[in-house]
């Protein structure tokens, strides 16, 4: 199995590669164009791995992706580069929309154009694989529905938006050219290497150095948690054994207010890390709560009951143990975010192997 994995340095992405490199046998080429949020260091642990190779590549360049299907030749396509940050697509929609939007046709038509290529007797082994986020349904008005499979589109952020377009090319693709696809929407991953500007990492980070937790509105914002590893093994069991054609969606069963987040990572840091900055009493005395911003969503909730009932997936962790993973990899692993913070990470690039 030869598995093209778009955004493999990024957060989820590179979970990904991880976890396949680590318990698969498959070749990996993982295809990122290392934006800020992507980081090689956090594929330190598999760059040696004889199946895994890197390009840096731009899914937005159209004939270096054409290069790429023709030499690798993947059996699978797990399309995860995006750009995904809320509030970075209200300062600045246009990325959002060459990468997400753009860039997801470019892969698309190369994709269809080496399918097509295939001796028909070999098809049945492609598959195209598109990950994106609950955030295209928009939020939810109550506190007792979910976000199923069927729930009509209703993006509300520029992000969102794209993502949602994306999701529709996708599908078009699939209709139109009989490319075999298969599409699953998230929601909200945190654990290791998670990008500081996110807000688990941000609040931890923020906490060890006592700055103020900065938390939108009244911090009552309700979003399901899904540890990132367990989203990486469920991306694989879907690429693998999901139906072509269908959608999956993918949750943690772990729905939170913004401020209980907060309380809880301070509550981990007050047992875990005892040994407060200058001046600081209590973390959660760092709580601070600022404008909220504009069109944020109040509640995304997911029914991830297909996905459990047609291919046995299942998280692992529930909130508060893959928190806690979460504080004590951000605590035993300072170098690794010391360098994002200071913008070190970028400095060093791994070439194509």
């Amino acid at each position: 199995m030869k598995v093209l994995i778009t955004g493999g340095a990024g957060f989820i992405g590179s979970a990904l590669v991880r976890h396949i490199l680590n318990s698969t046998d498959y070749k990996v080429l993982n295809v990122d164009c290392l934006t800020y949020a992507g980081n090689q260091e956090s594929l330190k642990s598999i760059e040696k791995n004889d199946n895994y190779s890197f390009a840096h590549v731009d899914i937005c360049n159209k004939n270096d992706l054409k290069r790429l299907f023709n030499n690798f030749k993947p059996n699978l396509v797990m399309h995860l580069a995006a750009e995904s940050h809320v509030d970075r697509s209200i300062d600045g929609p246009l990325r959002f929309l060459e990468t997400n939007i753009i860039g997801t046709f470019n892969l698309l038509d190369e994709a269809r154009q080496f399918y097509q290529g295939i001796p028909s007797g070999e098809r049945r082994k492609f598959k195209f694989h598109h990950i994106s986020t609950d955030e295209v349904y928009g939020d939810l008005e109550n506190d007792v529905d979910l976000f199923t499979e069927k729930t009509p589109y209703a993006p509300s952020s520029p992000y969102s938006a794209s993502k949602a377009s994306s999701d529709h090319l996708v599908r078009a693709w699939g209709r139109t050219f009989n490319l075999p696809i298969v599409i699953t929407n998230c929601s909200n991953n945190y654990g290791p290497y998670h990008f500081p500007e996110k807000l688990i990492p941000h609040i931890i980070l923020n906490a060890l150095h006592g700055k103020p937790l900065p938390i939108y509105g009244k911090g009552d914002q309700i979003r399901d948690w899904l540890y990132v590893e367990d989203h990486a093994k469920a991306l694989l069991k879907v690429a693998i054994e999901g139906k072509l054609g269908e959608t999956y969606n993918i949750g943690g069963d772990n729905e939170k207010k913004n401020i209980e987040v907060v309380n809880s990572i301070c509550e981990i840091l007050e047992e875990m890390a005892p040994n407060k900055p200058a001046g600081v009493n209590l973390y959660k005395d760092l709580i601070k709560f600022v404008d909220d911003r504009p069109g944020h969503d109040r509640r995304y909730a997911i029914d991830a009951s297909k996905i459990k009932s047609e291919l046995n997936w299942y998280p692992e962790e529930t909130f508060e143990t893959g928190l806690k993973k979460t504080v004590r990899w951000y605590l035993d692993n300072k170098i690794w975010w010391e360098r994002v913070l200071s913008g070190e990470y970028k400095l060093e690039r791994i070439g194509n192997k």
